[in-house]
């Protein structure tokens, strides 16, 4: 979640004019289902690395779209109105520590209303390369979470919960702090005006810190909610045996696979993300607001 942005219609700098809290939940959502349109591809290559060795292929769009429709919704929704209760009746937005508590809440939460998506999502990027009798042959990503549900049961669905919301956390966190200093790193150098070429420059920038530093949190995630049962036992038994069997047998430097199209996907998706509902909230505000 990026420090400086301001998803809320009249800004973050200050209480007037904001739009309903259902609209800015709707805005979050449908802002990362757009970013996710462009950049699901990438994405998926990311998966794939990360699955290597364990099996890799995907198809559909629609656990991506899911997923973005539950957790940045929940995201965004959830920051932008605890930021605009936290803001000062004069304007004056929340410090930084507590900035940085209102985005790893955030995340968290959305986090765990994402997760059933998610493991629908990462259960299909993996079932193209098993072997034909073990493929599971989800239709879809709603296929994907009434079979998961029905044949392994409900908390099935959260399989991997802890380690995504643990994800989020560290997300929020790296990525609040990173494109805060950033931001304010180009505009000391003055060669930069608080424009959109100055967000999507920050934003890169904190996606290199923010991927540095959730992707071995990432590959917990992933290999934990794609795990198979090997004679009636959980091919790993916590994030830490993840981490530990990544290590041992693929290398420390495997805890960075698909470091590349990771953060490919990361900074783009930030600045996409924002764009969007930036632009969302001004038409909102220009319709429903002005006058």
């Amino acid at each position: 979640m990026a420090a400086t942005a301001s998803p809320g219609t009249g800004g973050m700098d200050g209480k007037s004019r904001t739009s309903p809290k259902s609209v800015k939940f709707l805005f979050g959502g449908l802002a990362g289902m757009g970013a996710t349109v462009f950049v699901q591809p990438l994405d998926l290559v990311k998966n794939r690395m990360q699955l290597s060795g364990e099996g890799a292929k995907t198809r559909e769009l629609s656990a991506g779209l899911l997923r973005q429709a539950t957790y940045t919704t929940t995201r965004l929704g959830i920051y932008t109105v605890l930021f605009e209760r936290l803001t000062g009746a004069d304007g004056t937005p929340p410090g930084f520590l507590l900035k940085a508590l209102i985005g790893m809440t955030a995340g968290a939460t959305g986090a765990f209303v994402g997760t059933p998506a998610e493991v629908a999502l990462i259960r299909m990027t993996a079932d193209g390369r098993l072997p034909a009798d073990q493929r599971r042959g989800y239709k879809n990503v709603f296929n994907a979470l009434i079979r998961i549900a029905g044949e392994e049961g409900v908390p099935t669905l959260w399989r991997g919960c802890i380690p995504t919301m643990a994800r989020a956390v560290v997300v929020n966190a790296a990525q609040l702090a990173s494109y805060s200093q950033s931001k304010q790193f180009l505009l000391d150098s003055g060669y930069f005006s608080d424009n959109i070429l100055c967000h999507f420059c920050a934003s890169m920038i904190s996606g290199l810190v923010t991927t540095a530093a959730s992707m071995p949190v990432d590959i917990v995630k992933t290999r934990i909610q794609n795990m198979r049962m090997i004679d009636g036992k959980p091919e790993y038994k916590n994030g830490l045996d993840v981490l530990a069997k990544v290590v041992r047998y693929e290398g420390f430097f495997s805890l960075w696979k698909g470091f590349t199209p990771y953060y490919a996907r990361l900074g783009p998706h930030t600045v996409l993300t924002f764009i969007f509902l930036e632009q969302m909230n001004k038409a909102y505000k220009r319709l429903f607001l002005s006058g």
